[in-house]
């Protein structure tokens, strides 16, 4: 075998809430991540050259050594001593910089390819262990799904999936800095904080009015007071039919979750032409 195909599934957060930051710097986090059908495809390929040549379709992205993509090749192809080297051609679909981890997925996609293309023999638990170094949302996206994500984001356990329902997901045109976010968060002063325990308890019975009802994410109060964009979209998708809508991650981006697809493809096209958001996608949580 000379080449191996992988998606990279984007996700988003129905619920994330921020306990302490830690002596190290790191946020302990808890918080409930999904996957989502919107996806980045990956295509590896084996070289006799030495090394990680990266090629994509996309603009705003680097395609040198600091690309996370390149980052976990490389951590694999040292740890196991390969010679050989690989050419990946990324088509990108996630949004860049937009609190959907499309990076983290990329990466986690290659690891999964790479693993399987030059017969490397590591499991999921040690992939996400070497993950966890390049960025704390890798452990999760090798696996994907729902889960409950604590700590830094490196203690997964896994969750019922949600209902089926169709998500408008909308990125307005600016690109969020995750360290600004975090470097902006005061914990210590925060008054509300998402009802975690209460939206696992909706995933078990299955309950999709009892998560809408409980989506939050204590990030907005630094992305949102920053960029009013994110309330104005969180409007109009609930103004559209939306049972509720939130700002994943750390943002841009935005998520209204709907009962129905026709509802969805008309609050898509409705947020379309307000102007307010320069991607948008009409999706579904990922279960398969």
């Amino acid at each position: 075998m000379d080449h191996i195909t992988r998606k990279a599934y984007a996700k988003v957060n129905i619920g994330l809430d921020v306990l302490r930051r830690r002596a190290d710097g790191y946020h302990e986090v808890r918080m409930i991540m999904q996957t989502v059908d919107l996806c980045d495809d990956l295509f590896i390929e084996r070289t006799a050259e030495p090394g990680i040549r990266l090629l994509t379709d996309s603009a705003e992205l680097p395609t040198g050594a600091d690309n996370l993509i390149c980052k976990a090749a490389d951590l694999l192809f040292r740890e196991k001593g390969i010679q050989e080297g690989a050419q990946i051609t990324l088509t990108k679909r996630i949004p860049v910089a937009a609190g959907m981890a499309g990076g983290s997925a990329d990466a986690a996609a290659a690891m999964h390819g790479l693993n399987e293309l030059f017969g490397m023999g590591y499991s999921i638990s040690e992939l996400q262990r070497l993950g966890v170094k390049l960025g704390a949302d890798i452990p999760y996206c090798l696996t994907g799904g729902t889960m409950l994500s604590e700590g830094i984001g490196e203690i997964l356990s896994p969750l019922p999936a949600p209902p089926a329902c169709f998500l408008v997901v909308a990125k307005p045109d600016i690109n969020v800095s995750t360290a600004f976010v975090y470097g902006n968060l005061h914990v210590e002063t925060l008054t509300y904080h998402p009802d975690i325990d209460g939206m696992i308890r909706a995933l078990r019975a299955h309950d999709l009015k009892g998560i809408t009802d409980r989506l939050g994410n204590v990030l907005e109060t630094v992305t949102a007071r920053e960029y009013p964009v994110i309330e104005k979209l969180k409007e109009l998708m609930r103004l559209e039919g939306a049972e509720n809508a939130l700002m994943s991650g750390s943002g841009p981006t935005v998520f209204g979750i709907y009962r129905r697809c026709e509802t969805a493809q008309r609050a898509a096209e409705a947020v379309k032409r307000s102007g307010l958001a320069a991607q948008i996608h009409v999706t579904a949580f990922h279960v398969g």
